[in-house]
């Protein structure tokens, strides 16, 4: 299973439904809150997502898959199990 990590806020809703998307495929993820991520931190961040700037920004694996609208498309297209499989 692929290892899921999301920088989200504590009241972003779109935090949450992503958080809920993955929990209901029983998907294991990291979450991180972007109030504990130091700007060294952040400015790495911004490199690896082209500066996307809003929350949730998931990764599978090592790859920036965006945020929850990115991330429900690939629900809907049928894609997701498969990059959660790798």
């Amino acid at each position: 299973m692929a290892m899921v990590k999301i920088y989200t806020t504590p009241t972003c809703p779109y935090c949450m439904q992503a958080k809920m998307l993955l929990k209901n495929k029983r998907q294991a993820f990291e979450e991180v809150n972007m109030y504990d991520v130091t700007t060294e931190e952040r400015q790495a961040l911004a490199q690896k997502t082209n500066n996307y700037r809003t929350v949730p920004q998931i990764f599978i694996g090592d790859n920036f898959i965006g945020g929850y609208d990115q991330l429900a498309s690939l629900e809907r297209q049928g894609k997701l199990d498969g990059l959660l499989a790798d």
